[in-house]
C-alpha cells in the first residue's frame, strides 16, 4: 500500500497490478516517472513502461503510469478482470520505435487511448493509432488548424473539432480505436488529485 495512491483513492488491487513501490518510481527501461504530492515527472523515452500480459485482449495506452492508474481507477466497473489488460506508457513524446513495438507485439487487440482531453491530447491519439496500424501521417498546424497528411491526401480539421473519431472517419480507418476522456478534467489525473481534495 502507497500512502500517496491511497490518499488519491487507488485500490490496493490496482496498487499491486502497477507495482506500486513506496517511492512510485515507474522505471521505462532507460529513465524513470517520478510522482510525489509536489511533483509528477515523465520521461521523454523511446522505450516504454509495460504492465500485464502479452496475451492481453485490451491494451490500454497512456502517456504516464499515474494516468494508466487514474484510468483505471475510475473506469473498474467496465473492466473487471485486471488480468485481460495491458497498460503501457509511452512518455512525454511518441516515438516510432514505440509505435513499431506496440503494433509488432499486440496484433488484433481492442485499443483504448487515455490521453488530455486538449488538442495536444487529440493530436496524440491520432498519432498513435496511425502508428500502430502503420500509417504514415504528417500532422502541421496552421492558422487554427490542424492538417493531416495521409500519402497525397490531405484533410483539413478545426483544431476545436479535431479527435481520432475525426480522423478515423475522414481517412475510412477501420477498426477504429477507442479513447478514454475524463468528463470533468483535462486527465484522469487531474481528477483524481480534484476529488481527494474535497
Amino acid at each position: 500500500m502507497n500512502r500517496i495512491l491511497t490518499g488519491l483513492g487507488i485500490p490496493l488491487e490496482i496498487q499491486a497490478f502497477f507495482n506500486a513501490t513506496a517511492d512510485l518510481s515507474f522505471y521505462y527501461g532507460d529513465q524513470s516517472e517520478l510522482y510525489g504530492e509536489s511533483f509528477h515527472i515523465v520521461p521523454s523515452t523511446k522505450n516504454l513502461w509495460f504492465a500485464g500480459t502479452q496475451n492481453a485482449t485490451h491494451l490500454i495506452i497512456t502517456y504516464s503510469v499515474m494516468e494508466a492508474m487514474a484510468f483505471i481507477t475510475f473506469n473498474r466497473h467496465r473492466y473487471p478482470r485486471l488480468e485481460q489488460l495491458a497498460f503501457i506508457a509511452i512518455g512525454n513524446k511518441l516515438h516510432a520505435e514505440q509505435g513499431d513495438w506496440i503494433r509488432q507485439s499486440f496484433p488484433g487487440r481492442k485499443v483504448i487511448l487515455v490521453f488530455g482531453k486538449d488538442l495536444v491530447g487529440h493530436v496524440t491519439d491520432i498519432k498513435i493509432a496511425a502508428a500502430i496500424k502503420n500509417i504514415p501521417i504528417r500532422i502541421l498546424y496552421k492558422d487554427n488548424e490542424i492538417h493531416i497528411y495521409r500519402n497525397d491526401s490531405l484533410k483539413v480539421f478545426d483544431q476545436e473539432l479535431v479527435s481520432l473519431h475525426a480522423f478515423q472517419e475522414a481517412f475510412a480507418i477501420r477498426p477504429r480505436f477507442r479513447t478514454g476522456k475524463p468528463v470533468l478534467s483535462l486527465t484522469f489525473l487531474d481528477q483524481l488529485k480534484h476529488d481527494a481534495e474535497r
